[in-house]
Parts: C-alpha cells; sequence; structure tokens
C-alpha cells in the first residue's frame, strides 16, 4: 500500500516506538492520528508531525470507538493500523518472602498488551473491511508489536511473554481471516531499544545490555523500527509474519 495520502493510527504513539512510527509514517505522507493515554506527549508529537492526538484506553470499547470516530473525521477513514500500546513488568512467580506473584498484576500485563491490541484491531477491521479496495485488491494493514521476550523471556517476565508470545500466535490466524478482505497483518518482535523506559537506566547498565546483542552492538532506535513498520505497509507480500527486530539477540535467562 502507497503511505502518501492514507489515514493511519498509531497506539502508544505518544512516545518511544510508537511516537517513532508516527513520524516515519508522517514522512512518508501519512495523516496520522496518535491514540494515547498521555495526551500531552501526545499532542506533542502531533504537533511536531502535523497529526493529532486522541485520548484513547486500548482495553475500553467506548474509549477506542470514540478515538476511531475522531480519527475518521478528522482524517478519513484509516487503512493502516499500528498497535504499538503497551506496558511491561517483571515479577518472579515466588517472591523473596516466599508469597505468590499477584494475579492481578499477570491479569493487567494480559488485559493491556493483549487483549487490548486485540480489542483495537476488531473495531478497526469492521471498519476496513467496509472501505472500497484498493489496488490489488487491498483494503488495510496491521502491523502489531510482540518482543523477543515471546521467544525468549527471562526470569520474571511469565505475564509479559505470555501477552507478547498471544500476539505472535494470534498473527497468523488473524492475517488468514482478513485475507479474504485484501487485508494484512503483521507483527514486529524488537528487542532491546533505546525507549525513554530503557534511557533511564544507568549507562553502564545500557552499556552492558547492548554488550549482549551480536550485531549491531548497541540497542535498537525506535526510527528503526518505525522504518520496518513502514515497509510492512508499503510490501504487499508482507502478511502473517512475525519479524524478529533484534540483531540477532537471543535473551539469556536474566
Amino acid at each position: 500500500m502507497k503511505i502518501q495520502g492514507q489515514a493511519a493510527l498509531v497506539t502508544g504513539g505518544a512516545s518511544g516506538l510508537g511516537a517513532a512510527t508516527a513520524r516515519e509514517l508522517a514522512r512518508r505522507g501519512a495523516k496520522v492520528a496518535i491514540l494515547d493515554l498521555n495526551t500531552a506527549l501526545g499532542e506533542k508529537v502531533a504537533a511536531e508531525i502535523g497529526g493529532i492526538a486522541l485520548k484513547c484506553d486500548i482495553t475500553d470499547t467506548y474509549s477506542v470507538t470514540a478515538a476511531l470516530d475522531a480519527a475518521e473525521k478528522a482524517h478519513g477513514p484509516a487503512r493502516i493500523v499500528m498497535n504499538i500500546a503497551g506496558i511491561g513488568t517483571a515479577k518472579r512467580v515466588v517472591q523473596k518472602d516466599g508469597s505468590p506473584a499477584p494475579l492481578e498484576d499477570f491479569e493487567r500485563v494480559i488485559r493491556v498488551n493483549l487483549i487490548g491490541t486485540y480489542n483495537v484491531i476488531r473495531l478497526a477491521a469492521a471498519r476496513i473491511v467496509a472501505l472500497d479496495p484498493l489496488e490489488d485488491g487491498e483494503r488495510g494493514v496491521f502491523v502489531n508489536t510482540a518482543s523477543a521476550a515471546a521467544f525468549d523471556g527471562q526470569v520474571g517476565q511469565e505475564a509479559y511473554s505470555a501477552s507478547k508470545g498471544g500476539l505472535a500466535a494470534m498473527t497468523l490466524p488473524l492475517a488468514r481471516d482478513l485475507a479474504q478482505f485484501g487485508v494484512r497483518a503483521c507483527t514486529i518482535a524488537p528487542g532491546l531499544f533505546l525507549t525513554p523506559l530503557l534511557a533511564e537506566l544507568p549507562q553502564a547498565v545500557q552499556e552492558s545490555l547492548a554488550a549482549s546483542i551480536p550485531f549491531p552492538k548497541r540497542l535498537g532506535k525506535p526510527a528503526e523500527f518505525g522504518h520496518l513498520a513502514a515497509s510492512i505497509v508499503e510490501n504487499l507480500s508482507l502478511n502473517g509474519e512475525v519479524i524478529r527486530l533484534d540483531g540477532a539477540l537471543r535473551m539469556a535467562a536474566r
């Protein structure tokens, strides 16, 4: 799909990988709507790229529907959906004091990362399939965000790995489900990227993390994620695929 002139939605677009993706789509001519709970940061990025920022809780059907309505009113029907919003946590199954990990923590991560992403997909897909087809019969494309932790999760990452593993596993059936409408779906599984969260770590810790990456021996740049996400949109044959973007990293147990 040619990005120029298309309306695009980016969940989690206020910072990190989402902001970089919003910038790349805008650079290629898309009309970008940033869907994020952090409206202050979202509006800052939106002003920079000539887009709009909408407050959105991806786990809430009403919130997502309202955001989709507002984005469509401003930019027209969206054919490009970037699902990048997510949260992380790390808690051992059995805590240091011998108590079990709180179930609420596990449920929250699954609800945001997996269920929230699916919520956006189902609501946006119902709109996209009703659009007129473009060249080659294509109507739209979803790009979801998993993680290298979906495959080599570390100690304490049960919730995060389960949520991202669910997204990876959902990719092929999602692509098969939507193929009849000319809608594609792919997932990016990033490794260690220099997001605002990692940037807060001491420099020595950042360097230690970077040293574990075979090549390039540095943390990934958010712009590299955005470039891949946009490239997936433009390459019609990319469908039903989970793409690791990690410099050949295979994470150790801890």
